[in-house]
């Protein structure tokens, strides 16, 4: 009887042990472990390598845009002078012999954008200004030439018809969506490597009066921009165009993470003017305009620093026949406000010749609203 009951025992010992062996080796996590003072261990597992977050790429939005900005390759002639017509001497007793040196050659890179499948391409002016020849290289590697259809140096804007049609076109952004930490990619022809790719983010928006430029509200960005890229394209995270790469703060000549592109919005505005016109026609009032800080601001009895003061009138101007004073301050051009001289500027350049707008003055601190027919804007003028 007590040899049956051993046997009974070790055969349960047996099952229960090799349950236990199952069960810590398939799901250890189900056995609590007390240490000797009672507290709870709890179990450690050996712990593996964290898991690689996957990278955001931007790929995408590089093969979307990089089809449609081209190289620009330029030359033009240039007249050097002969160094010994600096000579006094020489110039004064022998004065057919100090004569200017022959015609050279000047070779110059930059970068475009394909806007049009018909073969119209966006760059800046200084890319291209003066060039006799121009020549495109596009990212499959096709040469084809192309000529100057207009310039808008004002805007420091240029574009160009391609000998060629049905090319890749880029697609237009809505900076209206564009916002301070937004993802762009910089592409263009850097130091001539041809197409190039840098990214950052938007640094500031509205940016103004850089370069002489005094129509574009500038996007800066921290994508590398260096020479070569000027007239590339600035596009989204999507890979589209929201700006031209215009210009670079630099002490150095390279990229120290504060470039400029030129707005798409002003872009359109002009390649549409020069498509259809051949020139770009921007509205003029014939005024002197200047910012208000707050010392003009307590003398002019306003209650902000905010608006353009008129601090002349060009005699015989739109401005002077509709009845704008000096010392009047502007503060809405059509109902769009002009905190500053830069709004200012851009919205009486947005008035087609010929067009009547209402202006929103203060005068003697009481607002009032002044009908002006605006001009035709001549080179290097006062507003």
């Amino acid at each position: 009887m007590l040899r049956k009951f051993w046997l009974l025992f070790a055969q349960a010992a047996t099952i229960a042990l090799a349950a236990l062996f199952v069960v810590a080796t398939l799901r250890p996590d189900l056995l609590p472990r007390f240490s000797g003072t009672g507290s709870v261990v709890l179990l450690q597992q050996t712990a593996g390598p964290a898991p690689t977050p996957s990278p955001v790429s931007l790929a995408a939005a590089a093969q979307a845009a990089m089809p449609a900005v081209v190289n620009i390759y330029t030359s033009k002639e240039v007249r050097g002078r002969n160094p010994l017509f600096d000579d006094h001497l020489l110039r004064r007793y022998f004065p057919d012999f100090a004569q200017a040196m022959p015609p050279q050659r000047a070779n110059s890179l930059g970068s475009g954008v394909i806007v049009a499948r018909e073969g119209y391409v966006l760059t800046n002016n200084h890319v291209v200004e003066g060039a006799d020849d121009i020549l495109l290289v596009l990212a499959d590697g096709r040469r084809i030439g192309a000529r100057l259809r207009g310039a808008d140096p004002e805007s420091d804007l240029a574009v160009l018809k391609a000998d060629a049609t049905d090319l890749p076109a880029i697609t237009f952004g809505d900076l209206s969506r564009v916002q301070v930490g937004d993802t762009v990619l910089a592409i263009g022809n850097n130091f001539g490597f041809g197409n190039t790719v840098t990214s950052g983010i938007v640094s500031a928006l509205g940016r103004s009066q850089l370069g002489g430029n005094l129509f574009a509200d500038f996007i800066q960005t921290d994508a590398a921009i260096n020479p070569g890229n000027s007239g590339g394209a600035l596009v989204d995270a999507a890979g589209r165009l929201i700006g031209i790469n215009s210009a670079i703060y630099s002490r150095s000549g390279g990229s120290q993470g504060i470039g400029f592109a030129i707005p798409v919005t002003l872009a359109q505005d002009v390649l549409a003017q020069i498509i259809e016109k051949g020139e770009v026609t921007r509205g003029w009032f014939g005024v002197t305009p200047q910012d208000v800080d707050d010392e003009a601001a307590r003398a002019l009895g306003l209650p902000r620093a905010e608006g353009v003061l008129v601090a002349g009138v060009q005699r015989g101007g739109p401005a002077d026949r509709a009845g704008l004073r000096a010392g009047d301050v502007v503060v809405d051009v059509e109902g769009r406000p002009t905190p500053n001289t830069p709004a200012l500027l851009a919205g009486i350049a947005r008035i087609a010749p010929g067009t009547g707008a209402r202006v929103t003055v203060v005068r003697d601190g009481k607002p009032q609203v002044v009908e002006v027919v605006a001009g035709r804007r001549p080179k290097a003028a006062s507003q």
